[in-house]
């Protein structure tokens, strides 16, 4: 069974780069943390440290294994700390990117409210509707729309029943009429988006176990989904948006939602990140303060529709 001070003490040892500093900090003899060290190879069978009589350094698999030391230590850490009540004081800088439309309206006060709550963490936040490289970018963590997939990055589930929906405001519906099926799309001011330089204008429909998809026309293309939100509110064309964007203006009455017997599209929202070691406790915080909220907002979308499955 591996023990805690010896985990302790690996991670020490990786960032001092001594069994000597690492027993000075730790009020212990060298040979004592050599002996730590050498009992958490065994247990794991596979060698931490390459040692030569000048050096210390990590091997392969002592740097592959380093960040999930890590990760456990932070989590007992964290744990320990929420069961004596002690605040948890939260610090450095956390680099967020997030969907235009989602993070001015929805997540904005929320993050607010967050770092109001933790006075030594620095937020900044990166509001773009291009899709955020978790791995190149400058940033530690991304909110991102739609169906999970890849195996390259690790996400967090924060709203996983999210849907788009046609929406368009009452203004509208008055002048040009309510759709009463997928094929009166066709014949309406439509407000599709624009991505990377393409127009993304072929809306997808689950329908009877399979998918069909609708190409609708436009006079109106934005490469930012808040505009789209706000020509949709002004009643210039029907919009098809994730529900967590719209909700708001549905609640209110500024847009109505339309055939709501048809589902829309899955685009459940997640929490993404390249690593697991970069779950700080700033991250798993932040999730678990959004998941709440953003899981009550995503749950008021069956009030207004009546469809069932997907």
């Amino acid at each position: 069974m591996i023990r805690l001070d010896d985990l302790q003490l690996f991670v020490r040892t990786a960032a001092l780069g001594s069994f000597s500093n690492a027993a000075r900090e730790a009020d212990l003899l060298p040979g004592q943390v050599s002996a730590a060290i050498q009992r958490l190879e065994r247990e794991l069978d596979i060698r931490l440290f390459a040692r030569s009589t000048r050096s210390l350094r990590l091997t392969a698999e002592g740097e592959q294994y380093l960040p999930y030391a890590e990760e456990v230590l932070a989590v007992l850490k964290e744990g320990s700390e929420r069961m004596h009540g002690e605040p948890h004081a939260l610090q450095g800088t956390l680099k967020i990117a997030a969907p235009s439309d989602l993070g001015r309206n929805i997540l904005l006060p929320l993050l607010t409210a967050f770092r109001e709550q933790h006075p030594r963490l620095v937020l900044r936040l990166s509001l773009s509707d291009q899709v955020t490289d978790v791995f190149r970018d400058p940033v530690d963590i991304a909110f991102r729309y739609g169906v999970y997939e890849s195996a390259s990055y690790v996400a967090l589930s924060l709203a996983e029943n999210n849907r788009r929906v046609l929406v368009a405001s009452p203004d509208y519906l008055k002048r040009h009429g309510r759709p009463t099926s997928l094929d009166d799309l066709l014949m309406h001011q439509c407000l599709p988006y624009v991505l990377g330089g393409r127009i993304y204008d072929r809306w997808t429909f689950p329908a009877a176990g399979m998918r069909r998809q609708i190409t609708v026309k436009g006079t109106l293309m934005c490469d930012d989904a808040e505009i789209a939100r706000r020509w949709a509110v002004d009643g210039r064309g029907i919009a098809y948006k994730s529900w967590l964007d719209v909700c708001e203006d549905v609640d209110q009455g500024r847009l109505e939602l339309l055939l709501p017997d048809q589902a829309g599209e899955p685009v459940p929202l997640n929490l993404v990140c390249p690593h697991r070691k970069q779950f700080s406790p700033a991250v798993r915080y932040l999730h678990a303060a959004l998941r709440e909220h953003l899981q009550a907002l995503s749950a008021r979308m069956h009030a207004h529709t009546r469809f069932s499955g997907g």
